[in-house]
């Protein structure tokens, strides 16, 4: 079948005149391909146009949704060429390389890759927007390639002799010398790659960086929405230049390698077009083959102050504003390291935070300087603990108190007698749930009576990858599975779950930024009642869902239910 495309779909009454019509429009002032135009108009499906590209062309049809890709076919023909003719290598058999498409009549793509691969190209025709996903998919974006190749341009410069005078020979670290460590640390290339890896770490907006040193690699990994990815591997030999040089900017002692230190580097940096400062919390600690370092990177603008967009459920929410602003009492965040209590107790007294309030934190350490608060650093080596800083506050006329953590019985202690005595104490625990919070409490030593007349509400909370909005689809999930975890028979009958299929704006992961689960217990008398007599955190969890509090996996669900995170997510963070 021979003629232009748009005149066979008429012809054959698959769209009419009038749309044909719009879509050149569309075609015109968007550009690629009339095929293209149709599909995102929604006047044709993808197989529709594949169907008739292939009998105009007299060439095999593929729906590239249903079709494996070879990851080894997929090295033979770079991004640059996939993306400049829409093409995507497929398979190969023997001399024979299948090639997806857009346009098979191109001799011109097939002669350069024939060129460039040595095979000869078989081709079938794909639809332009399949083909534009499947590369995103197979490749990755085109800044993730970018970042790959300057990556493997940095390590190379770095690996091909550039830094002679930078590499360390020693038997024994101990016999380094301190002035050898400070030279190889000021290298040209070696700041070039810390300073890479800092700003790396921003624009892919990772929470935390790792670098890892084993027996035999270096390893570099970020923490991006909760999980580790490994970045690059630096030569080896570099391993002792670039911790002087992070030690160096975190203005930490480059000769002390047996204990564990802590520091800070800020930096500022131009990115989306404007100037930004960030801070990095520095963690050196030595391992068997040299000092681990991890940077918590902390960025005021990823700092939500306003709590209604953090993730609660209304009924939630609720219950912890009408907490915050009682004039005395406890109210606990308690939940794993990195799960965003910090956030959630900043949010707390950013509301709280007025002319006529005295606010004294003790943290460890001072994440975000927040105007009008005063915030006290502690400092452990010279007995500038949480307790002390606690009976020092009271002597300061607050109203409220933040304690970053309560770790001991004499923190719990003062923290307590504080909320009993007219002060507002907000504080975070490490326990699993909130009904588990109030155990702990008591396994620490502290009364039941304390516990039941001070603590007014805890709020458990777990961090969840939240999916993309640009490639989010519908996930087809049986009945079962739904139930199995957690949703009713009636609500399986109308919830749809979704999922990320992975796109150039999440890197491919099908995931874009977390989303909190809230977990909040609010004592009520019936509580109190049930603390006074010793019960178990199962029976307080009974209590509390029997009196409307939303569970974790509850507040998961409900999140899942409305497209907002996957259910693999709620089932990795949750449980029943």
């Amino acid at each position: 079948m021979s003629g232009k495309l748009g005149e066979i779909l008429v012809k054959e009454n698959l769209i009419s005149a009038e749309q044909l019509k719009q879509a050149l429009e569309h075609q015109r002032a968007n550009g690629g391909r009339l095929g293209n135009s149709l599909v995102k108009l929604g006047f044709l499906s993808d197989d529709e146009v594949t169907a008739v590209l292939s009998r105009q062309y007299g060439v095999p049809s593929i729906n590239l949704a249903y079709f494996e890709v070879d990851p080894n076919v997929i090295k033979l023909v770079p991004i640059e060429t996939a993306m400049k003719y829409q093409v995507l290598p497929l398979s190969r058999v023997g001399s024979s390389l299948t090639l997806a498409m857009a346009d098979p009549t191109n001799v011109f793509a097939m002669d350069d890759i024939k060129f460039m691969t040595g095979f000869n190209i078989e081709p079938v025709v794909a639809s332009e927007t399949a083909i534009t996903d499947a590369i995103k998919k197979h490749y990755g974006s085109i800044e993730d390639v970018e970042r790959k190749k300057e990556i493997e341009e940095l390590v190379s410069f770095i690996d091909e002799g550039q830094t002679e005078s930078v590499e360390l020979e020693a038997e024994d670290e101990s016999t380094l010398n301190l002035a050898q460590l400070e030279r190889a640390a000021e290298e040209a290339p070696v700041i070039k790659l810390v300073n890479y890896i800092l700003t790396d770490a921003v624009k892919r907006g990772a929470s935390d960086i790792h670098m890892e040193p084993y027996e035999k690699e270096y390893r570099v990994r970020y923490r991006i929405d909760g999980l580790l990815q490994t970045i690059m591997n630096p030569p080896v030999k570099l391993r002792d230049a670039i911790i002087s040089r992070v030690k160096i900017m975190a203005k930490l002692d480059i000769s002390e390698k047996r204990l564990p230190q802590d520091g800070r580097i800020m930096i500022k940096m131009m990115h989306n077009g404007r100037k930004k400062q960030l801070d990095f919390r520095v963690s050196v600690l030595p391992t068997l083959h040299g000092e681990k370092i991890v940077m918590r990177l902390l960025d005021k603008e990823n700092l939500r102050l306003d709590m209604t967009k953090l993730g609660f459920e209304p009924e939630s929410l609720e219950k912890f504003q009408k907490a915050i602003f009682k004039p005395y009492g406890m109210v606990l965040v308690t939940g794993p390291t990195g799960s965003g209590k910090t956030n959630t107790l900043y949010s707390s007294i950013a509301q709280l935070n007025k002319a006529d309030t005295n606010i004294i934190t003790a943290e460890d350490p001072v994440e975000f300087q927040l105007p009008g608060i005063n915030q006290v650093q502690m400092k452990e080596q010279i007995g500038l603990n949480f307790a002390a800083a606690l009976r020092s506050f009271l002597r300061q006329d607050p109203n409220i108190i933040l304690v970053g953590e309560i770790r001991d019985f004499e923190t719990a202690e003062i923290a307590i007698k504080a909320a009993l005595t007219g002060h507002l104490v907000l504080s975070t625990l490490h326990t699993n749930d909130a009904p588990a919070t109030i155990s702990r409490l008591m396994n620490m030593g502290i009364e039941p009576f304390l516990v039941a007349t001070s603590v007014h509400l805890i709020c458990a909370q777990r961090l969840v990858r939240r999916i993309c909005t640009e490639c989010r689809v519908e996930d087809p999930v049986s009945p079962q599975v739904l139930i199995d975890a957690g949703f009713t028979p009636e609500e399986v009958k109308t919830v749809k779950v979704y999922k990320g299929q992975g796109c150039s704006a999440c890197g491919n992961k099908g995931y874009r930024g977390r989303v909190g689960l809230y977990e909040v217990l609010e004592v009520t008398d019936e509580m109190r009642e049930l603390i006074l007599v010793g019960a178990s955190a199962l029976e307080l969890r009974k209590k509390a869902i029997e009196q409307g509090m939303i569970s974790l996996r509850r507040s998961g669900l409900t999140k899942v239910a409305a497209g907002q995170t996957t259910l693999e997510e709620v089932i990795r963070e949750t449980v029943l």
